[in-house]
């Protein structure tokens, strides 16, 4: 098989090659050039990126620790297909976690933590202006995590962000096939102030409707295209 040529995008430096390996397949996986249930081959891989195979299977060890790719007997890696029950149940943790996280954090929320967070919300607002997909889900995650920094609660926001990987690439579909993009500058700058007025009870609230109707919407969205097309 002929080398394929690689873009710009997907080159990567020598310095932490697994690293930087599992990171670029990462973002191709998130942005769906590798689709669902498509196989992996490690030798493609290596030829792909001009590197050898140790790399490569060290890059998989940790999308597969990710959940983006799954060992299969016979098939070797492929990308991760999520059922619709499931990508339900994330969302639903989703809500309970963070709700949990901002309640946390709230009471213990500076000025200089509210700055962070400020500063990242016109940022994720130009990705969606800009229709930069690729740096949605990096700048989404960004600003929710700046909101829960002061609970200080490592373990959680841990898996907070696990969660948020194996979600992103369905967010960035929605976003693409709906109106996504303006309910959530919307939400997003309604739970800023509330955040900023210290209002604990409502900003929870208020956080687990911003996430349940995130995916809900993206169910609907999901639901549709996969019976249009079950290898979507």
């Amino acid at each position: 098989m002929p080398k394929k040529e690689l873009s710009a995008n997907h080159r990567i430096k020598r310095q932490s090659l697994p690293e930087a390996l599992a990171e670029s397949l990462r973002e191709r996986i998130l942005n769906g050039e590798f689709k669902e249930g498509e196989a992996l081959i490690q030798e493609a891989i290596a030829a792909e990126y001009d590197v050898s195979r140790m790399p490569v299977r060290e890059a998989f060890k940790e999308l597969e620790a990710a959940g983006l790719i799954s060992s299969k007997i016979h098939k070797g890696s492929v990308v991760t297909s999520i059922p619709v029950e499931q990508i339900k149940e994330l969302f639903d943790l989703r809500a309970l976690l963070e709700g949990e996280l901002l309640e946390h954090a709230l009471p213990k929320m500076t000025a200089e933590h509210l700055a962070i967070t400020k500063e990242l919300l016109p940022r994720l607002e130009a990705a969606y202006l800009e229709n930069d997909v690729s740096n949605w889900g990096k700048l989404n995650w960004e600003f929710h995590q700046s909101l829960y920094t002061a609970a200080e609660r490592v373990q959680t926001l841990s898996i907070v962000q696990g969660i948020n990987v194996q979600t992103d690439r369905y967010i960035r579909l929605q976003l693409l096939l709906t109106d996504g993009k303006k309910e959530a500058e919307v939400e997003h700058r309604e739970l800023l102030r509330l955040c900023e007025k210290g209002d604990v009870k409502t900003a929870v609230e208020y956080l687990r409707k911003h996430i349940d109707e995130a995916g809900a919407n993206l169910l609907a969205v999901l639901g549709k295209r996969r019976a249009k097309d079950p290898a979507a």
